[in-house]
C-alpha cells in the first residue's frame, strides 16, 4: 500500500440552533471546495452571548482532515 499524506485544518461552525448544527455547517462549508474529506474532530463547543445573557449562536471548533495530493506526486 502507497504511504499517504493527510492535511489537517481547523474551522470554526457557527449555528442558532445548536452545536450539532453548527459543526456540520463548517464540515458542509469545507466540503464544497475540498475533496476526500476523512475525519472530523470537534476540538472545542462554545456559546456567543448576547447583552442579556442570552444565547445567540452555538460555535463548535472543528478539526478537519483531508487527503493532500500535490500535482507533481
Amino acid at each position: 500500500m502507497a504511504e499517504s499524506v493527510y492535511k489537517v485544518i481547523e474551522l470554526v461552525g457557527t449555528s442558532t440552533e445548536s452545536w450539532e448544527k453548527a459543526a456540520f455547517a463548517a464540515v458542509a462549508k469545507a466540503a464544497k471546495s475540498l475533496h476526500d474529506l476523512r475525519i472530523a474532530e470537534v476540538k472545542e463547543l462554545d456559546l456567543q452571548l448576547g447583552e442579556d445573557g442570552e444565547v445567540v449562536a452555538y460555535r463548535a471548533k472543528i478539526h478537519v482532515s483531508f487527503k493532500y495530493t500535490h500535482d507533481e506526486d
